[in-house]
């Protein structure tokens, strides 16, 4: 991977700046379950969080979400 996963939420905020690719989402993806599982959140929570209701992605882009946050928790277990 060309970026590293972020520690921190300002660091997936600062992938904001680059172009978006497939490396760019995944090293997105890892940074947010690094971060929500360092503050003691659960898979169930993130899953609350990322199925919520939001003006950004309709019902089947945030299932599809879900499901890929999932796999990638389990990953990272």
């Amino acid at each position: 991977m060309n970026y590293p996963i972020p520690d921190k939420p300002q660091e997936i905020l600062a992938l904001q700046q680059q172009p978006v690719d497939e490396e760019l989402v995944a090293t997105a993806i890892a940074g947010v379950i690094r971060i929500v599982s360092s503050q003691g959140q659960s898979l169930e929570e993130l899953m609350t969080q990322v199925l919520a209701e939001d003006s950004v992605l309709d019902r089947q882009q945030r299932r599809w979400l879900s499901q890929v946050m999932s796999q990638a928790w389990e990953n990272f277990a």
